[in-house]
């Protein structure tokens, strides 16, 4: 079917999907505590979900990420995970893996692994019982922990993703490094991104990763090193763990120039760009006909088409978001 490749001479090679735009937190970055999600007849089929996953395979994603919301709140989602699974087997697929709040994890790990999926990101942005609460207003942490250990237990590889919060978990960050490192988790750092309405103001709530890093290094010897996931963290090794670091940095170092990845939603929307809201319809090609001709020439159309970059900015006369929709909706 054709490489995908955009006006800017990036190839397209990962595609992330959110299977459902439905969570079971609200965290405070992410969502209004009183959300309306998307009516469930609007919601692409499993069925639906891997067809279109597999047209990307077969024009060279070579890496799918399922997120949500939280993606094993959706029901059946396993089923997904297996049918994609064959893509492995045939050599067309690198990787399979999965961004989850860790609540399900401990009911679904092994399975995951038995569908061949090997690593996993876990969203986990404090080790304050109390403070974990305030942050996901629903989530328990010790069930999120418990589902972190079933997934070790079933050998998948572990990657703790936290999203660095001014005032909230600042304090916490050089013990964060130590936690996961000591147990064998990579940490990614991530700056709150300015989508959707969450109930609050992000001034508040964002603090630069520069800064992040200039505490780290008061206690932590920090090695660039030249290692990719094939999403938008930059790494370093921490000298003293000997653990991976990881910065995700949309506003203060945009990781554009070598954005390989778009985004396809439960609806079927696909966004060239998380920080754009230039999208294409591909549910309407893909219900239109059982053959994948028009999907494709979609799909081709859509790629065309993507932005150079994201305009994210929080400051003082920021405070709006970038974007009206949720990071639930795009996937996280």
């Amino acid at each position: 079917m054709g490489s995908m490749i955009d006006p800017y001479g990036r190839g397209i090679r990962y595609l992330r999907v959110s299977v459902t735009d439905r969570c079971d937190f609200r965290c405070v970055y992410c969502m209004a505590e009183d959300m309306t999600f998307l009516p469930k007849a609007e919601v692409l089929s499993l069925e639906e979900l891997d067809r279109l996953c597999s047209a990307f395979v077969a024009k060279g994603v070579r890496k799918l990420r399922l997120t949500g919301g939280e993606p094993l709140v959706r029901r059946n989602v396993m089923w997904l995970v297996r049918r994609l699974g064959r893509h492995l087997g045939s050599g067309a697929l690198d990787e399979l893996t999965l961004t989850t709040n860790g609540s399900q994890l401990a009911r679904h790990a092994a399975e995951l692994r038995d569908a061949g999926v090997r690593r996993i990101n876990v969203s986990v942005d404090t080790l304050d019982a109390a403070k974990f609460q305030r942050i996901t207003r629903w989530g328990r942490l010790d069930k999120v922990l418990a589902g972190i250990e079933a997934a070790e237990r079933a050998g998948l590889a572990i990657k703790i993703n936290l999203v660095a919060l001014k005032g909230v978990n600042e304090d916490e960050l050089e013990d964060m490094v130590a936690w996961c490192h000591g147990r064998g988790y990579d940490l990614t750092m991530i700056e709150t991104m300015p989508m959707g309405d969450i109930d609050g103001d992000r001034t508040e709530q964002y603090l630069p990763l520069s800064v992040v890093r200039a505490r780290l290094m008061r206690r932590y010897t920090l090695e660039d090193i030249d290692y990719r996931t094939g999403g938008p963290a930059r790494y370093v090794r921490v000298k003293e763990t000997g653990g991976r670091l990881g910065f995700i940095t949309p506003l203060t170092h945009n990781f554009c120039e070598s954005c390989n990845r778009v985004r396809l939603t439960c609806t079927g929307m696909l966004f060239m760009c998380l920080g754009q809201d230039d999208s294409a319809d591909l549910r309407a090609p893909l219900r239109a006909s059982a053959d994948d001709a028009a999907l494709c020439a979609a799909i081709d159309e859509a790629i065309g088409r993507k932005p150079k970059g994201h305009d994210f900015i929080i400051d003082r006369r920021h405070r709006a978001p970038a974007v009206a929709r949720h990071m639930s909706v795009t996937g996280g």
